[in-house]
């Protein structure tokens, strides 16, 4: 059963908040493109504006794809090594196996965040009684940087189904929120993070306006799934497949969707707190140091972070 709240005091309106809400730095396009073995999605950074956004690496919309009976478009074998992969399901089944023998399955609203540490080597490809009769897989992919002292951490998952993620509501039943990580509405997250981080997925209804508090030294972004809303001090209009940049210039982030909508408003809200620590970056490899990323190289061509072999 879900874990609901209410709170009645989501729609912090004072002036107090008001006086603190972040405007919006940027508005970028997320760009289509093929990743693993012909699976589309739509990135919306690393681009050419977006480098990092500290502690964040990237983001991938994974779909929305239609996946034809028989059809295995996914993300086979591939390392990973000096940071967190976070996979969020929309719609469809995702199984996943690594070198370390771990193996799960996700399917709608679950949530896989692993800990790739010092390093193994994974895949993730439809569930194989969804792949034989094909059907629609949607979601999200997030990277997360690790300090220096976690990047030779043993890896660890943490999935967690749908149904142990809090949801909390507004009184007025305008705003919904699932709760990934961090803090709202009085819902605290299951998950535990060692990069301080806020992971937020919220549904505004016609009229619904919410006002989320975010620590001023966080760097935030927001992502709209489905719909349009209105963002930031100066309500800027933001439609979906965009992502919003908000300035360090507040400690709250506003979202609305005006009475005149026409339809629900889907967003992520990301927010997290920046390590300040060099990246020096080779695909899926996260380290401080080229010397570290050149050991990685070695390491994974020497067969140190092993292969999946069942």
């Amino acid at each position: 059963m879900e874990k609901i709240k209410e709170d009645n005091n989501i729609l912090d309106k004072s002036n107090e908040s008001r006086n603190k809400d972040r405007s919006v730095d940027l508005i970028t396009n997320s760009v289509e493109t093929g990743e693993g073995d012909g699976f589309i999605v739509h990135r919306c950074f690393p681009s050419h504006s977006i480098r990092h956004l500290d502690p964040f690496l990237l983001l991938d919309e994974m779909g929305p794809l239609e996946l034809l009976p028989q059809e295995t478009k996914g993300f086979p074998d591939h390392p990973h090594r000096g940071f967190v992969t976070v996979t969020y399901l929309l719609e469809g089944k995702f199984e996943h196996r690594d070198s370390q023998g771990n193996s799960g399955k996700l399917g709608p609203g679950d949530v896989q965040w692993m800990t790739a540490g010092s390093g193994l080597v994974h895949s993730e490809m439809p569930e194989k009684e969804f792949a034989k009769t094909g059907g629609r897989l949607h979601g999200f992919q997030l990277w997360i940087n690790l300090r220096k002292t976690d990047k030779w951490i043993k890896p660890n998952y943490q999935d967690v189904p749908s149904r142990k993620i809090p949801i909390a509501r507004t009184a007025d039943g305008k705003v919904s929120v699932k709760v990934i990580a961090g803090n709202s509405l009085d819902a605290k997250a299951v998950i535990n993070t060692l990069t301080p981080i806020l992971y937020l997925h919220f549904t505004l209804q016609p009229g619904g306006e919410v006002v989320q508090h975010v620590p001023k030294n966080y760097n935030a972004f927001a992502y709209v799934i489905n719909g349009k809303g209105m963002f930031g001090k100066d309500k800027t209009i933001v439609e979906e497949k965009k992502m919003i940049v908000f300035k360090n210039d507040g400690e709250y982030v506003s979202i609305r969707e005006p009475e005149n909508g026409r339809s629900s408003l889907d967003v992520l809200l990301i927010a997290g707190m920046p390590l300040n620590e060099p990246i020096v970056q080779y695909g899926p490899f996260v380290m401080n140091t080229q010397e570290e990323i050149d050991k990685t190289i070695e390491d994974y061509r020497d067969g140190r972070l092993g292969k999946i072999e069942f």
